[in-house]
């Protein structure tokens, strides 16, 4: 952490002339930024980002020689520094941008279709905000496995097996088989996250995993499909009034919020709009997990900025489930697992790389088979 009056070294990575004078002209006119370099494809943003070290890089994707995400992909595996996309790839759901997120970059700001000065200004303050977020966050080396397995380099993921069993009901809950639930909460820096976890889960997971991450609502139903090249589990986006079942991972569709019935059925809510400012909310899915699985819940709360799922936290602990929050050390954002930690609702507090670990443990305890005769 600097004084406050240190300012924050921009280096400009856009293959359009009149675009980086543009983008200069932006953060330069902030008072707390200074553009220390500017580059036109991604080779020299690799190379300047070494020789100049900046607190954030504003990246674009369509560019010659080397692209944003080859660039991205470079630099978060051997340079790491917080990469903010600015990009027309950039449209709400561009397989893109998810791609440049899962690669490690921080966030993300769409440029207006014409590009032209007068709409980018249009742009302006969200740019700023998340700049000036970018520059705050801790940046979190990208594995150069998981980045070449996006890239399409060819590595294979191959999830680790877990054996197949019934799970065993709840206690009094009748023919009403119940099994575990995990809740996934996520925020800044999410993607990039869940790409560690996502390859452990199997087709014949034990449970049903449901991924709550503050993403717009055009995203979402891209994000699934790309989620699911890297993990065993039948990944989709969550429908209304579909039951949950084992062995599926259900994404939270932007924009709406997901709550599960006392009988085991989705139910959507894209009329609510905010609520505690977030969209969706990841308290309202936990909380109806809690009462829903009960001592069968899970929540993992990860990377994030702000304290949403602190309460859906409490109400799974309460209920008897477990609570795991996600270390400082390997967070972009050691804000929502913080709340939860302070707050004292979490049950382990574990790196990125232990807790589908954790997961899978509690998992398989509670569906391991009954021995025979024993009710």
């Amino acid at each position: 952490m600097g004084t406050p009056s240190k300012k924050i070294r921009v280096l400009v990575v856009d293959d359009s002339t009149f675009m980086r004078k543009v983008l200069e002209s932006i953060y330069n006119g902030d008072e707390l930024m200074q553009v220390v370099g500017s580059a036109k494809d991604g080779r020299e943003a690799v190379s300047m980002a070494e020789s100049l070290k900046p607190d954030v890089i504003s990246m674009d994707i369509n560019m010659p020689h080397v692209d944003g995400l080859q660039a991205t992909a470079e630099i978060m595996t051997k340079n790491p520094k917080p990469i903010v996309i600015v990009s027309s790839e950039s449209k709400e759901g561009a397989a893109s941008t998810l791609r440049a997120l899962e690669l490690g970059a921080i966030e993300f700001v769409a440029k207006p279709s014409s590009g032209i000065d007068l709409d980018m200004q249009s742009v302006k303050e969200e740019l700023l905000r998340k700049v000036r977020m970018a520059a705050k966050v801790r940046v979190v080396r990208t594995a150069s496995r998981l980045a070449s397995t996006i890239q399409g380099a060819g590595a294979s993921v191959k999830p680790v097996s877990v054996a197949k069993s019934n799970p065993r009901p709840i206690a009094g809950s009748g023919s009403d088989q119940r099994f575990p639930v995990v809740v996934l909460a996520a925020s800044t820096g999410g993607p990039a996250t869940v790409m560690r976890i996502a390859p452990g889960f199997t087709r014949d997971f034990p449970a049903a995993v449901i991924l709550v991450q503050h993403m717009p609502a055009t995203f979402t139903s891209q994000y699934a499909a790309q989620l699911a090249e890297f993990t065993e589990i039948r990944v989709k986006e969550a429908e209304s009034n579909e039951s949950l079942v084992p062995g599926t991972l259900y994404i939270c569709p932007g924009g709406q919020h997901l709550r599960v019935t006392p009988t085991g059925r989705i139910q959507l809510d894209g009329t609510s709009g905010r609520i505690n400012g977030y969209l969706p909310n990841m308290d309202v899915t936990m909380e109806s997990v809690a009462v829903y699985a009960g001592q069968l819940s899970i929540a993992a709360v990860l990377t994030g900025m702000g304290s949403d799922g602190t309460n859906g936290a409490k109400a799974i602990k309460s209920a008897g489930g477990l609570v795991l929050a996600q270390d400082e050390a390997t967070c972009v954002i050691f804000g929502m697992p913080a709340e939860v930690i302070k707050a004292g609702f979490a049950d382990q507090v574990l790196g990125i790389d232990d807790i589908y670990q954790a997961i899978e443990k509690r998992v398989v305890g509670i569906c391991k088979p009954t021995p025979a005769g024993v009710r």
